[in-house]
């Protein structure tokens, strides 16, 4: 019996969901955390149907810091690699008159990473093992006027990454940085995005698993997104002020 655990934090996110079939039909055992177990436990019990894994569920919450080390040391299989898929989009209108929105995206995007995968870091460390997998955006690469409270979380979280991947080298624990671009997803429901290059929650946990196989450090879905955001941080800040993106 295959004893290789994964735990996929924000499991029931769209492409937290994708990322797990993935990992399971390459036999994969799934950890699956998220605040809504209901709903957790039906993709569970779909994967464990088509995959032929096991898949155990938790409860947990990103902005719960307290609840975080008890939540890993409580795990019954300690992982073999981790992927951080949660997140808060928030709104950015929103946000600019209420902080309670401005902290709740912070506190998601990074705060609560930082919380959990230090802890899990700390553990991999020692056992000297594993792989970490953030899921952050190209939305942190450079501060736009319709979203900068959460591209500046994700900014913050890519800048974690990049500090931890320097860490762990030393130890031989592989991080690697997910840049999706624009994702069908159900947090992106009501958005009027470009077809060519909007991937779906499938082509992201392919990559993803690829991303992992190759222990590539940093990943862009459509590697155009790659050009895509050379082009938009070598504008000028004199004449990027001004535009209207």
């Amino acid at each position: 019996m295959n004893d290789r655990w994964l735990l996929i934090l924000g499991a029931n996110s769209d492409i937290a969901v994708e990322t797990a079939h993935q990992f399971a039909k390459n036999s994969w055992n799934l950890l699956l955390a998220s605040r809504d177990i209901s709903n957790l436990n039906k993709v569970a019990s779909d994967i464990e149907i088509k995959h032929q894994v096991r898949v155990k569920t938790f409860e947990f919450d990103a902005s719960d810091f307290k609840s975080h080390n008890s939540f890993y040391e409580n795990l019954p299989y300690k992982p073999d690699g981790v992927i951080l898929a949660f997140g808060y989009l928030g709104d950015q209108q929103r946000a600019q008159k209420n902080f309670g929105e401005a902290k709740k995206t912070l506190d998601t995007n990074f705060t609560g990473a930082v919380s959990i995968l230090e802890i899990i870091a700390e553990d991999f460390t020692e056992r000297k093992t594993g792989f970490i997998v953030g899921i952050s955006s190209v939305a942190g690469e450079r501060g736009r006027q319709e979203n900068y409270i959460y591209g500046s979380s994700k900014a913050g979280f890519s800048a974690y990454l990049s500090g931890l991947r320097q860490r762990l080298y030393k130890v031989d624990i592989h991080v690697m940085t997910v840049k999706p671009g624009f994702v069908r997803t159900k947090m992106t429901l009501n958005r009027d995005l470009p077809g060519m290059i909007t991937a779906d929650p499938k082509d992201v946990g392919i990559a993803i698993y690829k991303g992992i196989l190759k222990k590539r450090n940093i990943i862009y879905v459509y590697p155009v997104w790659r050009l895509i955001m050379f082009i938009v941080k070598s504008i000028p800040e004199t004449i990027f002020r001004r535009l209207d993106i």
